[in-house]
């Protein structure tokens, strides 16, 4: 059973693993830099050997990165997406250097632009950072949105409509709970997660779910709040997480819940209380 949390690498890095030691988990999230700044940050080899070091000894599964909530593929500002562009191949390369599977991705936002046109912009981007990344393996997994404001990923059909458009095989996607229900997708029951879950595999596919980001949520059915909530105390109830923990182990499954005390390890017993 692939489960974990987002981790801290305050310090650096190689102290993530602390974290997941003290909570016993086999993969996790992380942000390879100061996810609100643009400056960039390289993991040198020595630093690189440590953690996928670590990584092997401590036997984690998988390791995943967030890319900077500052990206936005999607920009016609020429300098928004010159500095999107650049942050977006740095993260693959530090997360190819820490021997990370894959970094999950927001699509963007359109702002003032066609949807259509966004999207357009946005596998452009992706095409060119992947080109630029060539001699790396290391994926780009597209999130769904809760769909506020302008931004892209709100229905599994743009999701498609982008991904479409990029020629490579490094494209895959994460499934985020709280984006899916406050876009609109009813998963509060069993019913609902399946139906969900199959219109995913129809429209995308589920053999290209990389990850999952079990989160409750703060907002109600279809109101495009991303405020995560935790497991069991939100507007969503047990019901999918239930599901997803029972029929998709071997699928990365990490909660972004409020970090306050001792919530992750409540949400994670909440989570592996469902196959016990």
């Amino acid at each position: 059973m692939l489960l974990g949390v987002h981790c801290s690498i305050s310090g650096g890095i190689i102290n993530a693993f602390d974290e997941a030691q003290k909570l016993g988990i086999n993969t996790f999230q992380i942000f390879t830099k100061n996810q609100r700044q643009w400056r960039e940050k390289e993991i040198d080899d020595e630093e690189g050997q440590q953690i996928q070091a670590r990584q092997k000894e401590q036997k984690v599964k998988i390791i995943f990165s967030h890319s900077s909530y500052l990206i936005n593929s999607a920009a016609r500002d020429k300098a928004l997406h010159e500095k999107s562009l650049k942050a977006l191949t740095g993260e693959l390369q530090r997360c190819d250097q820490a021997g990370l599977a894959f970094t999950v991705l927001h699509p963007g936002a359109a702002k003032d632009q066609d949807p259509e046109k966004a999207m357009e912009q946005v596998a452009k981007s992706l095409n060119q950072v992947l080109q630029n990344t060539s001699d790396s393996e290391v994926k780009i997994a597209l999130e769904n949105t809760a769909g506020q404001g302008t931004t892209l990923g709100r229905s599994f059909e743009e999701l498609k409509t982008i991904a479409d458009q990029v020629d490579n095989d490094r494209i895959v996607f994460c499934f985020d709970t709280c984006h899916a229900f406050s876009a609109g997708y009813d998963i509060r029951s069993k019913s609902g997660i399946q139906e969900t879950l199959d219109q995913w595999d129809e429209v995308i596919g589920l053999d290209r779910l990389a990850a999952f980001h079990l989160n409750d949520s703060k907002g109600e059915l279809g109101s495009h709040i991303d405020r995560h909530e935790h497991i069991g105390h939100g507007e969503i109830g047990d019901a999918p997480f239930e599901y997803i923990m029972q029929h998709f182990p071997d699928i990365p499954k990490v909660i972004e819940t409020p970090k306050k005390d001792d919530w992750d390890e409540k949400n994670l017993e909440r989570l592996r209380s469902f196959i016990n």
